[in-house]
């Protein structure tokens, strides 16, 4: 699998990873930033001990200032569209706080509240409370982003889990309807045989039993291995062999290298059923189904030839059309359904083409 797929699969669609923000993530996060900040200042000043006595009396008031910010005032007035008050607010509670600052600043640490200023500041100055707003909308942004970006990310993972739950019921749905229908026909086979007391309806049975635990208990989930499918695909062209006898010509070529290749369960079956629906199922003559899977390293090349009958040598029986109505919109339709809803459009590539005496259906399909 490309990195790219298997870190999103991993890391951005894993069920099990989170994208939250605990108690701890808070400590770590203003601790290291006091840290810095503290040396930083230290640094600057030549005096790390008053660099630790501010940056003590200021975060505080970051801290206060970013959580009113994040789950006061985002909320309440940004995704309510109420920007002015919004804005207000904020400047209002940074110019109150920045004023705090500087009263706490001149009481307990030193005359001079601004030593990094132009010159000595000791008066609430213009100058003073604009540098230290923007200061404080410096520290909310920054805090601001992460908080954000952690939502994003977090609402992102929501709809991916909520589309990959839709997408599995929209699926379970179509196999839904495959099931019944592959039932339904193998059944009216089995029941054909025994009307005529063949002998080979308990071999029927045994072939039909093997591909009732394959797709009860085998295509549940998202791939499954090629081989599996395969032989599914052997087990039905076997049963429709004991239905048509004589009558039926198939042609199965399997190429190339099958295992350790996986597709999505009951995928390829619909349209061999669609062959035996249009070409078997309604002549009288003998027919003719070719079946081809050729394995080219991670590329399925599959084709589906049938003949298809003339005008005169269709059946007209009453029931059978009323059947073929019934089932007219379950076979193709839904495969075509399912390939887009489990591989990407560059992946898969379904040509299908009807001509005057046969129909023909290649699909070409990149392997997991």
């Amino acid at each position: 699998m490309p990195l790219r797929k298997r870190f999103k699969k991993e890391f951005f669609l894993n069920e099990n990873w989170e994208y939250k923000i605990d108690p701890i993530h808070h400590i770590i996060f203003w601790l290291v930033y006091f840290i810095f900040n503290t040396l930083r200042w230290g640094s600057y000043y030549g005096d790390y001990l008053y660099s630790l006595k501010t940056n003590s009396l200021g975060f505080p008031i970051h801290i206060i200032l970013c959580y009113f910010t994040i789950y006061l005032l985002i909320p309440k007035f940004i995704y309510t569209k109420r920007f002015f008050w919004f804005i207000f607010l904020l400047l209002s509670s940074i110019f109150l706080m920045v004023f705090l600052k500087f009263e706490l600043t001149y009481l307990l640490i030193s005359n001079n509240v601004w030593p990094e200023g132009p010159g000595e500041t000791s008066s609430f100055s213009f100058n003073y409370i604009m540098v230290m707003m923007l200061g404080e909308l410096y520290v909310i942004s920054f805090v601001t982003a992460i908080k954000i970006t952690i939502d994003w990310m977090s609402e992102n993972k929501r709809a991916a889990k909520l589309k990959k739950a839709q997408l599995e019921t929209e699926l379970r749905f179509l196999r839904s309807q495959i099931s019944p229908h592959f039932f339904f026909n193998t059944l009216n086979n089995i029941y054909s045989l025994s009307l005529n007391k063949s002998h080979k309806t308990p071999e029927t049975i045994l072939k039909l039993s093997e591909l009732m635990r394959y797709l009860i208990y085998e295509t549940k989930p998202n791939l499954q291995a090629l081989d599996k499918e395969i032989n599914c695909i052997q087990n039905y062209l076997d049963l429709e062999k004991i239905r048509y006898g004589e009558k039926l010509s198939i042609d199965l070529k399997i190429e190339g290298n099958t295992a350790n290749k996986e597709i999505t369960p009951m995928l390829l079956i619909p349209f061999i059923e669609n062959a035996f629906k249009h070409g078997a199922n309604k002549s009288i003559k003998k027919v003719f189904i070719k079946i081809e899977l050729i394995i080219k390293e991670d590329i399925l090349y599959f084709r589906a030839i049938n003949s298809l009958p003339k005008p005169e040598e269709i059946k007209t029986y009453p029931q059978q059309r009323q059947e073929a109505k019934k089932q007219g919109g379950i076979g193709i339709a839904n495969v075509k359904k399912r390939l887009s809803l489990c591989y990407d459009k560059k992946d898969y590539e379904l040509k299908i083409d009807k001509r005057e005496c046969e129909f023909l259906v290649d699909l070409k399909l990149k392997l997991e």
